[in-house]
C-alpha cells in the first residue's frame, strides 16, 4: 500500500509533540520538564549521561559545574576575526580541561591539530558554514580538505532554503556527499540544521533526512540565527532520531545547569565556547554577551 509522505511526516510530528507536551512530572518521562528535572531528580540525569550521552555546545555566563562535564564540550572558536593566540590558548585549554574537542573555522584545523598532536582532543571544522547554502560538491570538498588537514568531526550546515522550499531530495543528497566524505576518512559528520528558523515539523524532517543520509550527529544551531539550543528541540530531535544517533546542543549555552538540561534532554555533545569557565564556575567577563550577539561562538 503507498504510503503518502506528507501524511507520515504528519503524523509523526503529531506523535513527537503529544510527548513533548506530556505533564511535568510524569514518574516515567522527563520530555515535559523545562528543565527542573535536573534539580528534582539529579539520579535520571546521572542515569542519562550513564547510558549515552556524550556531548554538548555551550557558552556565557557560568555557574559551578562538576568537572566530568568537559567531555561532553566541543570548545568552540568560531569568529572571524579569530587570532593565532587566541586559536592556540582554545587548544591548550581544550587539553588542559580535557573537553572533547576544539571546533574552529578550516584556516585553523592544521594548526590545532598539530598543537593537539598526541592528546585525546579532537579537532573539529565547519562546512557550509554559517548560512549552509553551499551547493553539496563543494561541502564535500571543503569537508575532504579539512579532514586531509586532522580534523576529525565536520558541522556542516544544511541547505535551509532548500528543506523549507520542499526539495527533500538536494537536503538529502548534501548532507549524504558530507557523510561520505567524512566515513571515508574515519571522521564523523554533525548536521546542523539550524532550529530557530524553522517550524516543528521541520525539524522533525531535518533530523530524520540526516539520520538516513547516514549522519553521526543532528545539531541544533550555528550561532548566527536569532536564538540557539533550547530543551525543548533538543527533546523533538531526540524523538526525531531514536536512542542511537548522537545530538549536538548548541548556541546560549552558559552554565553548567544548561549543560545538565540539554543532556537530560537528549543530547550527546555541547558546543560552547566558554566552556572553561562553566567547567571552573568562573563568572563571564564583564560586558560578555550571549551566543546571539557573539556571532558564531556558540
Amino acid at each position: 500500500m503507498a504510503v503518502d509522505t506528507n501524511e507520515l511526516i504528519d503524523l509523526v510530528t503529531r506523535r513527537v509533540l503529544a510527548t513533548l507536551d506530556a505533564p511535568e512530572g510524569a514518574p516515567a518521562d522527563c520530555t515535559g520538564c523545562t528543565g527542573s528535572c535536573v534539580t528534582r531528580c539529579p539520579a535520571r540525569v546521572a542515569s542519562v549521561v550513564s547510558s549515552g550521552a556524550s556531548r554538548l555546545s555551550s557558552r556565557g555566563d557560568a555557574a559551578a559545574t562538576p568537572r566530568h562535564l568537559a567531555r561532553f564540550i566541543d570548545h568552540t572558536l568560531l569568529k572571524p576575526d579569530a587570532t593565532a593566540t587566541e586559536v592556540d590558548r582554545l587548544c591548550d585549554e581544550a587539553g588542559e580541561y580535557g573537553f572533547a574537542a576544539v571546533c574552529v573555522n578550516p584556516t585553523w584545523v592544521r594548526r590545532c591539530a598539530d598543537r593537539l598532536r598526541g592528546t585525546d582532543v579532537a579537532v573539529a571544522s565547519v562546512v557550509g558554514f554559517p548560512f549552509g547554502t553551499s551547493v553539496p560538491e563543494v561541502k564535500a570538498m571543503e569537508a575532504r580538505r579539512a579532514v586531509r588537514d586532522g580534523a576529525r568531526e565536520i558541522d556542516m550546515v544544511i541547505n535551509i532554503g532548500a528543506l523549507k522550499s520542499g526539495d527533500l531530495a538536494l537536503v538529502r543528497e548534501d548532507i549524504a556527499k558530507v557523510s561520505d566524505a567524512c566515513h571515508e576518512a574515519g571522521a564523523l559528520n554533525k548536521v546542523i540544521i539550524e532550529a530557530a528558523l524553522l517550524t516543528d515539523e521541520e525539524k522533525v524532517v531535518a533530523s530524520r533526512i540526516a539520520r538516513q543520509a547516514r549522519a553521526d550527529y543532528v545539531k541544533t544551531s550555528t550561532g548566527y540565527a536569532s536564538g540557539g539550543a533550547t530543551v525543548y528541540d533538543v527533546a523533538l530531535m531526540r524523538e526525531a532520531v531514536g536512542p542511537h544517533m548522537g545530538i549536538k546542543a548548541a548556541g546560549g549555552i552558559r552554565s553548567a545547569d544548561d549543560v545538565e538540561k540539554m543532556i537530560a534532554a537528549g543530547a550527546t555533545r555541547i558546543g560552547a565556547s566558554a566552556g572553561v569557565r562553566i567547567v571552573t564556575g568562573t563568572a563571564a567577563p564583564a560586558g560578555e554577551t550571549g551566543a546571539k550577539d557573539g556571532k558564531g561562538s556558540e
